[in-house]
């Protein structure tokens, strides 16, 4: 027995610290600005507000004078898993889901007409689930956190009338948590737990173009390079009784440290704003990431049976498009609508508990105030379908087999800003 269990441990190591590796396949558009009540169709070419500081920082030319914007944004997840009756850890599915604060901060500094300087902060990625204690995958996850924030300098620079380029450095800053129940069935007691947890940052660029060929017409071109982040830690074992402990020990996982290496996609987005009259403007997206490249996983384990392998978890690079339009109804407003699409990072066949999304489809509506010349308040209201994700993996004896759907993946974003001209 205890070479049994020894076996499906030093097995489980890799694909157990391997789920956090596919947790963070949710891009965030949404930063508390008013391109939300567009669903983010136009955030390359709009280029009306300080937001284009991080969106497009050659976008910044097209301001007149200094501008700061501050944005809040509180995100309610609703993750409902409705796990197969049967399931080898119970029937209870529960709600992965909660709120989450977000948002975001801007500004841009007028030197001169045609040169801008810039900073924005917020976060683009990122992705939480808190699943119950009793649910049935909680041998695969419990609780898992990923959150980014970052810190941008640019600058925007006009080359003539129709022409403007903008570059910019960011520092981002991540942080990882996880945690699994451990089966304690050998000895007969409670749940014991795995917890992984770290931080690191790394450095990214992003650039951008900003062409008007004519009036009213704007083209916006942008990149945002990849991240790459190394996280290790000590792996946190509590509540084993003594036959798992002696099974954690000879498989080397009790006592390790992990390392985790993995990349942030980049991404590409090119963007279109039109003017088609005083009062009304449409606009629209298309983006490319590169999820493909982040599936490649580096992972290795620090102890006496020392492991390392690249796992590759068969993710697929991702396209974006988005529709919006905005429309002045008088002096003082304007209101906003749009839709966008995402495509799914992973098949339902490679598709794991921790990266349980669907294609995603956003539906967004805002309106904006000009409360006074210089200061214009926004808010928006965006809906996002996560799609209908299904998961069925294998996990040997001691995790069991996990099927679940995902039917009712819905996510909602609440967007209040405020933006400053002085």
């Amino acid at each position: 027995m205890k070479k049994l269990v020894t076996k499906s441990f030093a097995a489980l190591t890799i694909a157990l610290l391997n789920v956090p590796a596919q947790a963070a396949g949710l891009w965030l558009y949404e930063m508390g600005t008013p391109d939300v009540g567009t669903a983010s169709a136009g955030m390359v070419s709009r280029a009306q507000d300080a937001a284009t500081a991080f969106s497009n920082p050659a976008g910044m030319t097209r301001l007149q004078e200094s501008q700061f914007m501050v944005g809040v944004q509180p995100i309610y997840a609703d993750i409902k898993s409705d796990v197969d009756v049967g399931t080898f850890g119970g029937g209870n599915g529960g709600n992965a889901g909660g709120f989450v604060p977000a948002g975001g901060l801007f500004y841009v500094h007028s030197l001169s007409r045609d040169l801008k300087l810039g900073f924005s902060g917020g976060s683009y990625l990122g992705l939480g689930v808190d699943f119950d204690n009793d649910w049935a995958g909680r041998y695969y996850i419990q609780k898992e956190e990923f959150t980014t924030a970052f810190a941008n300098g640019s600058v925007g620079y006009r080359v003539n009338d129709w022409l403007s380029v903008g570059a910019g450095v960011s520092i981002v800053h991540g942080e990882l948590e996880y945690q699994a129940a451990l089966n304690n069935q050998l000895d007969g007691g409670a749940d014991g737990r795995i917890k992984f947890d770290d931080t690191d940052a790394d450095i990214g660029f992003n650039a951008g173009l900003l062409i008007e060929p004519r009036r009213g017409t704007r083209v916006g071109l942008t990149y945002i390079s990849e991240v790459d982040f190394d996280f290790k830690d000590k792996n946190l074992i509590s509540g084993a009784g003594p036959l798992l402990k002696d099974a954690l020990q000879l498989s080397g996982l009790a006592g390790a440290t992990t390392k985790l290496k993995w990349v942030l996609p980049e991404q590409v987005m090119l963007g279109i704003h039109q003017d088609l009259s005083d009062t009304l403007s449409i606009m629209g997206n298309v983006g490319w990431q590169n999820w493909s490249k982040f599936g490649d996983v580096g992972v290795s384990l620090d102890a006496a049976t020392s492991k390392s392998t690249t796992v590759d978890a068969n993710f697929d690079d991702t396209w974006h498009v988005a529709l919006g339009a905005r429309y002045r109804v008088n002096p003082l407003w304007s209101v906003s609508a749009g839709v966008a699409y995402d495509s799914s990072p992973v098949s339902n066949s490679d598709r794991s508990i921790a990266l349980a999304l669907d294609e995603q489809y956003r539906y967004a509506v805002g309106a904006m105030y000009d409360w006074r010349k210089d200061i214009t308040l926004g808010v928006a209201f965006e809906y996002m379908d996560a799609g209908d994700a299904s998961v069925n993996q294998k996990g040997g004896p001691l995790r069991g087999d996990l099927k679940s759907d995902f039917k009712n993946d819905d996510i909602y974003f609440l967007s209040l800003s405020m933006n400053w001209k002085f």
